[in-house]
């Protein structure tokens, strides 16, 4: 063992590498080259730290074998999958992938679904094909946190614990994360919310500390007449309210002070986890109120929000999570009427990621309402027209908003069978605002998608 003691760690290291370069196929014979060569590089470290030492190179052995193994195991599955399918794995199907919402110009609600962020696959519209969600069409609150600054606690939000506007290394854009799950945040502001409204928000659960990997938090719409007074009826929340509460098990609960029959119940129809990335979506159409979680209608109550109150606010509370491009939009927009007697729908229900064209697969409910009104009117032929907000360039926004009108032509053709000719698509980038871009609720208004009566 003399000449290990005249050779460098460094090219011992080298020799461990090196092995991995190379096809070397029987796993035995690697493992234990790599043991003895481990063995060696021990005569020149001291013999006080060679038991320590030891045991970490023999688990780097291990999971470098494992890790090779489980690849050239797959590797074979691969090829076999291939030969019996046709398809190559790696060359993924076409699927649909992920556009913006209404969150940044370039930004469309930035909201992947849970498959898109583990696997990296996208999610189809076949997938959304029993969504009916169609989101109200006149915004009256809008926040993606990109007025304020990072670290520090939105403006238009208010809280008994805490929190702060993140990134992160997972999902794009800017996240309002709270961080103490025993607090309530809520808007700073009331909000005077009509019979028939929508509320959207992406979110991600986090890990609570009292039930270990589980996640437990709730959300609230709720009607108060002490709005600046976060702590009146912290447990049985406002005057009246609607709870929902997600955990291993999802719950909804209403309260009402005036002797209004409570409801509750449970479903194990979706189950939340940690670091994981879902769309919200809540329509409420005067007592009726429908939660959906990607695509999946977990609730749909039709007595649940009483008559007897003016809702005015929302709140989150019992636990930690991090959100964002959260809406709240009134007036299902009537479809037809605004396609075939005004002459124009406007949109705001075709969602994208930022910066891209391709239709998001939560846009179904919105299309396929469209596709109706065509097949039941073939005759009519429309335009459709793509809009941005003011961030980035003129060029890139007009670039932008001409592929993804014609990426929503695509879409009525592929899937839902519109026949190609009756459409034309254009984009006018963020040449013809209809609201000042200084604000992210009006931001939100301009980036839509426009269907003209040809």
């Amino acid at each position: 063992m003399f000449w290990i003691n005249n050779v460098s760690y460094k090219y011992c290291k080298i020799i461990l590498i090196n092995i991995f370069t190379e096809k070397v196929t029987n796993m035995k014979t690697k493992t234990s080259t790599l043991i003895l060569l481990s063995g060696l590089l021990m005569y020149s470290i001291s013999a006080s730290s060679q038991f320590n030492v030891l045991n970490r190179v023999k688990r780097a052995v291990d999971n470098r074998v494992s890790n090779r193994i489980d690849k050239a195991i797959n590797q074979q599955l691969d090829s076999v999958e291939k030969k019996i399918t046709g398809k190559d794995k790696n060359k993924s199907a076409p699927t649909t992938n992920s556009n913006q919402n209404q969150s940044g110009n370039n930004s469309q609600t930035s909201n992947e679904t849970n498959q898109d962020n583990v696997s990296g696959e996208k999610t189809s519209f076949q997938t959304y094909s029993k969504f009916d969600f169609v989101p109200g069409e006149k915004v009256i609150f809008y926040d993606d946190f990109t007025d304020g600054n990072i670290g520090d606690f939105p403006v238009l939000w208010n809280t008994t614990g805490s929190g702060e506007v993140v990134t992160n290394n997972l999902f794009d854009g800017r996240w309002f994360n709270i961080t103490n799950g025993d607090g309530a945040t809520v808007l700073d502001q009331p909000i005077t919310l009509p019979e028939n409204y929508t509320i959207e928000f992406d979110v991600v659960p986090q890990k609570n500390q009292d039930n270990g990997n589980n996640v437990a938090w709730s959300f609230n719409v709720l009607s108060t007449s002490k709005p600046k007074d976060i702590d009146y009826g912290l447990a049985r929340p406002g005057d009246a309210a609607i709870r929902f509460d997600f955990a291993y098990t999802t719950y909804y609960h209403s309260y009402y002070r005036d002797g209004t029959p409570e409801l509750s119940g449970n479903t194990d129809k979706i189950r939340l986890l940690a670091d994981k990335k879902y769309k919200i979506s809540i329509w409420v159409q005067k007592e009726r109120i429908r939660l959906y979680v990607d695509e999946t209608k977990v609730f749909d109550l039709p007595k649940a929000m009483s008559k007897n109150y003016k809702f005015n606010m929302v709140r989150f509370d019992r636990g930690t999570v991090m959100f964002t491009n959260f809406r709240i939009a009134t007036g299902l927009p009537d479809m037809r009427s605004k396609l075939l007697t005004e002459g124009k729908l406007v949109s705001y229900g075709i969602y994208f990621d930022v910066n891209k064209d391709v239709v998001k697969a939560e846009s179904y409910g919105t299309l396929k309402g469209i596709a109706d009104v065509l097949k039941e009117n073939p005759n009519v032929r429309v335009k459709i027209v793509g809009h941005t907000d003011s961030d980035g360039s003129d060029v890139s926004n007009l670039d932008l908003s001409k592929r993804r009108g014609a990426s929503v032509k695509n879409e009525l053709v592929k899937t839902f069978g519109i026949d190609a000719s009756r459409l034309e698509s254009d984009g006018m980038g963020e040449s013809q605002t209809v609201a000042p871009n200084n604000t992210p609720a009006n931001k939100a208004l301009n980036r839509r998608v426009e269907f003209i009566k040809l």
